[in-house]
């Protein structure tokens, strides 16, 4: 029925800029824009896909208020199915507020609700009717985190094949991914999380010993473009100059392009060609979804 199952965090973004570095002492600061869209990696990354013209199923948990309606509604309207999202009554939806200077942001984070998924939530029902299983966020995933590697092993098992991009650890802990990176078939890293998952000093090395662990890897480098190693082949790829307004969920566009090209089994370097046309063409309005391209618009640049 679903091209991906995509399970993760349910959240709005509300966007600042303009004037956004906080001065205290009761200053008013005049903002330029101000938006409240879709927000978490694994929402802003199942919209990516569904703008491709995958089929996303997403489970994740959202409170019954305000941010959790307007997340699920916002998610539908993409074409993103949530009839497997989970209300709860008891926690607030988790919010982010994101003061934006362009290429740089500072992301203030109410967990809310965003770590309430569990693994034994993710049935072999829900799995069944999936090709491929995503999770985002994992640091942030603190109730699904102990059972991601069982659900791996269940999904893989069932056929499906599975993706991980770890983002950010807020806590810096940077657990390491043992037991789970065996089951794991791509793993989506930026540098700064390459060097903090392997525990290397030098991009080189993090990327051998990470490479040596699953299928594929692929390194988001920004305006640098993107590495990927598939069975001990390496390559890098360079992105596409664009104008940058707003650079939150460029990454999760990146992953979507390149879980499209996976799924339709194209070769490395043309799958990365593909995830750094979409994460660079995201960037260029505001928020993580509005400038989502396409896959006409992407293949322009990323075929």
């Amino acid at each position: 029925m679903f091209d991906l199952l995509v399970a993760g965090e349910i959240n709005p973004d509300l966007i600042l800029s303009g004037d956004v570095v906080p001065r205290f002492g009761q200053a008013e600061q005049l903002l330029s824009s101000a938006s409240l869209t879709i927000g978490s990696s694994a929402a802003i990354f199942a919209c990516g896909a569904a703008r491709l013209g995958l089929r996303p199923a997403f489970i994740g948990v959202c409170g019954d208020d305000m941010f959790g309606r307007f997340m699920l509604h916002e998610l539908g309207t993409r074409g993103v199915d949530v009839r497997n999202a989970i209300v709860r009554r008891d926690q607030p939806t988790g919010l982010s507020v994101i003061l934006n200077r362009g290429a740089d942001r500072a992301i203030l984070t109410l967990p809310g609700m965003i770590g309430a998924l569990r693994g034994s939530e993710i049935t072999d029902a829900l799995l069944q009717q999936c090709r491929h299983l995503h999770v985002a966020s994992y640091f942030l995933q603190t109730d699904l985190r102990p059972d991601l590697a069982d659900v791996f092993r269940r999904a893989r098992g069932l056929g499906l094949t599975t993706s991980l991009d770890t983002n950010y650890d807020p806590s810096e802990e940077w657990k390491r991914l043992d037991q789970l990176l065996p089951w794991t078939d791509i793993l989506f890293l930026n540098e700064r999380e390459a060097l903090a998952v392997s525990g290397e000093s030098d991009l080189d090395l993090a990327i051998k010993g990470l490479a040596s662990r699953v299928k594929t890897l692929a390194i988001k480098l920004g305006s640098q473009g993107a590495v990927g190693v598939r069975d001990g082949r390496g390559t890098r790829v360079p992105t596409i100059p664009v104008r940058v307004v707003d650079t939150v969920g460029a990454g999760d566009s990146f992953d979507a392009g390149f879980i499209y090209a996976y799924l339709n089994h194209w070769n490395l370097e043309r799958s990365l060609r593909l995830a750094c046309a979409c994460g660079a063409l995201s960037t260029q309005q505001a928020g993580g979804t509005a400038g989502q391209p396409t896959l006409q618009e992407a293949m322009q640049y990323g075929s």
